[in-house]
């Protein structure tokens, strides 16, 4: 263009122009689709547990807004090892815990959990926000949570996707999951591209709104095809595809 354009990258700093919101951004969306299914399931959000495995940036703000709408977080893992307390975890302690020791592995305020050990805790939500590839044929079998929130990109394998989906478990696939931070970057760029900047309640307002029709279409589209969320998903997207490549062959 012959001069910078801010609105190519998003993740900038705000000082850059960068937009509000966008770091808590996937966890929100986390927190969001979380609740919207405990809503379909019938569960009430309020005090139900909940387990996270990973406390970065998406693990940590799920945890943490979680929370802030009534759920119990009572067991937390990451790469060093793991803490639980049956009573619900002080999360905003803990985070101030990780800050200083770069782990929650020594935080006072919960007993030692062995990271392995978090995938059979009976609780309501489970949170693999880590690495791909964590729930396997092998630990799935354990899992009890009535919800699976894919915090991380391809947390869950294909064969242990299946095994949980014929034992009743309701998977949000990451597409849809983790989708907030995606869908703030392309908030970013709108703000980028206009010169104007959105308040924080505007950004946040504008995300729940989207992640809330995402997970109505979604679920939707399950319920009509009978077909897990990972598949309505995909059905979803590539719908939107087809849609418009017939129409840019009408009016393109």
């Amino acid at each position: 263009m012959g001069h910078t354009e801010t609105a190519v990258v998003t993740g900038k700093p705000i000082e850059m122009g960068g937009s509000l919101g966008r770091r808590e951004a996937t966890g929100r969306g986390v927190m969001i689709v979380t609740r919207e299914a405990a809503k379909h399931l019938g569960l009430d959000i309020k005090g139900a547990t909940v387990a996270v495995q990973g406390f970065g940036n998406v693990g940590s703000v799920s945890a943490e807004l979680l929370a802030a709408i009534g759920a119990k977080i009572v067991a937390v893992t990451d790469w060093k090892g793991g803490v639980y307390n049956p009573k619900g975890i002080d999360i905003p302690k803990l985070i101030a815990h990780t800050q200083q020791h770069k782990t929650v592995a020594g935080f006072s305020g919960a007993e030692r959990l062995e990271p392995d050990d978090l995938w059979g805790l009976a609780v309501d939500v489970l949170i693999p926000a880590a690495l791909e590839n964590q729930i396997t044929v092998e630990n799935a079998p354990h899992i009890k949570a009535k919800i699976l929130t894919e915090g991380a990109n391809g947390p869950t394998t294909p064969d242990a996707h299946q095994l949980l989906h014929e034992r009743g478990v309701f998977v949000i696939p990451d597409i849809l999951a983790n989708s907030g931070g995606v869908t703030t970057s392309y908030f970013e760029w709108v703000q980028d591209r206009y010169g104007y900047f959105w308040e924080l309640d505007e950004v946040n307002t504008r995300l729940e709104k989207k992640m809330v029709e995402a997970f109505d279409d979604v679920l939707q589209t399950s319920l009509k095809y009978k077909v897990d969320l990972r598949t309505a998903a995909y059905i979803v997207a590539i719908s939107r595809v087809g849609n418009v490549t017939k129409l840019r062959g009408m009016y393109a």
